[in-house]
């Protein structure tokens, strides 16, 4: 059985599918290890895009011994014999650490010293974004590299090779469902292909479709890709697209992602990006995250979508997102004022608003300070007009 992802994996830059920002001639990294420049990296980006490949390539442009570890089985032993070995050998290795974000803290200071000294060369991937995983001072002393999904022309490519090294026979439908069902992971794409061609060199699409019925989609389980996809759908509600954010809502929920973590942060934007422009979004959202915990999915997908389209739908103000901020900076700097007595507890002194009609003024600051700008914005102008109309 020909083993694709081996068959094909590349052996220097030129080879590499897709990640020409860090492969094409003249690219930042293909440089510095063509002029033995390289120093500390870590690589970051989805399964399947060539992380490990191109760690493996570093290592054979500079001609350094290589080593390959997984985090999750990797014993701070045997890195220390490693560094032993070549303590004071002219040539350095370069160790290899995939799923980097899983090293413990006592593994990641263990790193510290040799990379300093520069006695070995420290190469990382992660499918998550290394600045939340890694310690600052491993990051002080690295470079970080992002790997992109491969895009559906380089999949093109990489699929045309593979075609030609199985002696594969596939129709134009057939070809768009391998590299679109395989959302930018050519490894998911060549394992998908080398199965099918167990079963026949002329692949058809209801073949593809028999083995994977569902197109790939990162989840959202892995913390860059989580964070990306709660972003994506905050800031499209934010930015009033319906649209574009009932498909975060999708891919989210299609990822695995939580109804309860999907309401609460639905609750947040309510107060933080509509405020009392829609003081019923408030309402909303928190009847919103109720009912998803008691009910959970597949029904709670319709609250949402719900609670995500009415949220577009209504004005925005974060005034008293950027009132409280600027009162906490004000307390924060030590600007501490004195309580006026006449607020104090049981001070006769004190105006009762509701013995005058609803309102008296009297001083409730000692200093004169402004914190709330009311925006001329749905039921927010209503109340800027109202606070208007009694107190000038």
């Amino acid at each position: 059985m020909l083993d694709f992802t081996q068959a094909l994996r590349p052996k220097n830059f030129d080879e590499i599918v897709g990640q020409e920002h860090l492969s094409a001639q003249g690219a930042p990294l293909r440089s510095l290890c063509e002029k033995f420049a390289l120093g500390h990296s870590f690589f970051y980006g989805p399964a399947g895009t060539g992380k490990t490949t191109i760690a493996r390539i570093i290592a054979k442009t500079m001609d350094l011994p290589f080593y390959e570890f997984n985090a999750t089985s990797l014993k701070i032993d045997q890195l220390r014999k490693i560094f032993e070995q070549y303590k004071n050998a002219l040539q350095k290795p370069l160790i290899f650490i995939d799923e980097v974000h899983r090293l413990a803290k006592n593994q990641q200071e263990v790193l510290l010293p040799v990379m300093e000294n520069n006695s070995v060369l420290i190469i990382g991937a992660s499918t998550e974004n290394p600045f939340f995983s890694l310690t600052s001072a491993i990051r002080s002393r690295s470079m970080l590299f992002e790997l992109k999904h491969i895009s559906n022309a380089a999949l093109h490519t990489l699929m045309s090779r593979a075609c030609d090294l199985g002696e594969i026979s596939l129709d134009t439908q057939t070809q768009e469902y391998l590299v679109t069902s395989s959302g930018g992971d050519g490894r998911a794409m060549l394992k998908l292909l080398e199965f099918a061609s167990n079963l026949d060199k002329t692949i058809t699409i209801e073949v593809l479709k028999s083995l994977r019925p569902n197109a790939l989609a990162a989840g959202s389980s892995e913390a860059g890709v989580h964070y990306d996809l709660i972003s994506a759908l905050i800031k499209s509600v934010r930015g009033s697209d319906e649209n574009a954010a009932i498909y975060y809502l999708a891919r989210l929920i299609e990822g695995g992602e939580s109804a309860d973590f999907i309401a609460r942060r639905l609750v947040i934007l309510a107060s933080e990006d509509i405020g009392n422009a829609n003081p019923q979004a408030m309402t909303l959202t928190a009847s919103c995250l109720t009912s998803v915990s008691k009910i959970g999915f597949p029904e709670a997908r319709i609250i949402l979508a719900q609670t995500v389209i009415y949220l577009c739908s209504s004005p925005k103000s974060n005034a008293a997102y950027l009132a409280i901020n600027a009162a906490l900076d004000t307390v924060k700097k030590g600007t501490i004022l004195e309580i006026p007595k006449n607020i104090t507890q049981k001070n006769e002194a004190y105006l009762y608003p509701h013995d005058f009609g609803g309102y008296i003024k009297q001083e409730y600051l000692s200093k004169p300070m402004k914190f709330v700008h009311l925006k001329e914005i749905g039921y927010e102008k209503k109340m800027k007009d109202w606070l208007k109309s009694i107190k000038y």
